[in-house]
């Protein structure tokens, strides 16, 4: 199995780097990625170089240190817009935008620079502007000159640079539109991003939202940003009580696994506009991938469906306290088997000294003449404990 889960959760797919992980621990997920981008890693038997491709819990994951390496650069890449100081691209999920100090090969920066390059003689000038996590999608743009780097950067400064994103949000938003201002924090004391404390000094926040359409189990939100944060979308709806669906960092651990599994945070970058130099403004949109529309047409077909909640485990039954034997009962209509003494005071009776005893009866049966208990005969003595029997004496020869 390559997703080892715990009793209560149902396996579901996931990507093939997190599906090694709990296989190959000693390995960072950037060693393992690039193990798979080198051809060393193989599904059922069957190589797979493809970083985003997704394994079944069923399916059988392998890693060969040993196998020969094959470096492979994907320079595939959408252009959206282009001019001589910009150029607009669309990021897929999981793609990184640049390299880390892992000096990953693939990444939206080496495929745009090998774009730029068959374009132009010589070197071409490609730098980055901003950038998008790992696994949101949308539209990128990239610097082709050295005043364009600087005009746009200017712009995101300033806040005056477009930036519209579609993201689906756990639970039922409350209002059509609103706006977040809380500010932000690096380290909230997990070292992840969130909202700052009263009191605490952080970062100014503002994120505006309106609602897209309705799903009853989840919200499509258009989110704008009025400034450009790290992880200020997710951080801000987090905060708010709806977590974007399938955010492995910012929804709490301890909720109950969303009915509809996604293998990333809902979250693409839709729409981005900026001014050019001339002062002609230039927009830019990308529709959601295929993953992200197969989410949607999940919740719609899942809207109006109640979701039925588990029932708790019943708590184990304490042991019952030994019961005490309940007391014979006479047959109907017989004497009692234990009668009671006489009045207050007084005491029946005793039988005659030496006296012979009387028959046995059978058990359950009516007490014979001259028995124990049997009309005229004493049950105990005055002073006795319950239950006493007085012993009998046979008579002397």
């Amino acid at each position: 199995m390559t997703d080892p889960s715990p009793p209560d959760a149902a396996p579901r797919p996931l990507r093939i780097v997190r599906a090694l992980a709990p296989l190959y621990p000693g390995h960072s997920a950037t060693r393992l990625k690039r193990a798979v981008l080198e051809g060393q890693v193989t599904v059922n038997g069957q190589k797979v170089d493809d970083p985003g491709a997704i394994v079944a819990p069923t399916d059988l994951v392998s890693w060969d240190a040993n196998r020969r390496i094959v470096r492979k650069v994907d320079t595939s890449v959408q252009i959206l817009h282009e001019d001589d100081d910009a150029v607009a691209v669309v990021k897929p999920a999981g793609l990184l935008t640049h390299p880390t100090e892992a000096k990953e090969k693939d990444t939206l920066l080496s495929r745009v620079s090998g774009w730029a390059a068959s374009r132009t003689k010589g070197r071409a000038y490609i730098s980055v502007v901003h950038r998008l996590d790992k696994e949101t999608s949308g539209v990128l743009v990239f610097a082709r000159s050295r005043s364009g780097l600087v005009q746009l950067q200017a712009q995101l400064r300033a806040h005056t640079m477009d930036r519209r994103y579609q993201a689906v949000v756990e639970g039922n938003m409350a209002g059509e539109k609103g706006v977040f201002r809380e500010d932000l924090v690096e380290d909230r004391g997990d070292r992840r991003r969130g909202v700052a404390k009263p009191g605490e000094t952080g970062i100014r926040a503002v994120t505006e939202w309106t609602v897209l359409e309705r799903f009853g189990l989840a919200t499509l939100v258009d989110a704008r940003l009025k400034t450009g944060r790290t992880h200020q979308i997710r951080v801000h709806f987090a905060n708010a009580g709806h977590p974007l669906v399938g955010d492995p960092v910012y929804r709490d651990s301890k909720l109950p696994p969303f009915p509809i599994p996604f293998s990333r945070q809902a979250l693409h970058a839709g729409h981005l506009g900026w001014q050019k130099a001339d002062g002609a403004r230039v927009s830019v949109e990308a529709p959601p991938p295929a993953d992200f529309q197969q989410l949607l047409a999940a919740l719609r077909a899942f809207k109006g469906k109640r979701i039925v909640a588990a029932p708790p485990p019943r708590p184990a039954a304490a042991p019952k306290p030994p019961s005490r034997p309940a007391p014979r009962e006479a047959p109907r209509g017989g004497p009692p088997t234990r009668p009671q003494d006489g009045p207050r005071g007084t005491a029946r009776p005793s039988s005659p000294r030496g006296a012979a005893p009387g028959p046995k009866s059978e058990p359950g049966g009516p007490p014979k003449p001259g028995m124990l208990g049997s009309p005229g005969q004493p049950f105990r003595r005055p002073g006795s404990r319950p239950g006493f029997r007085p012993p009998t004496r046979r008579p002397k020869p």
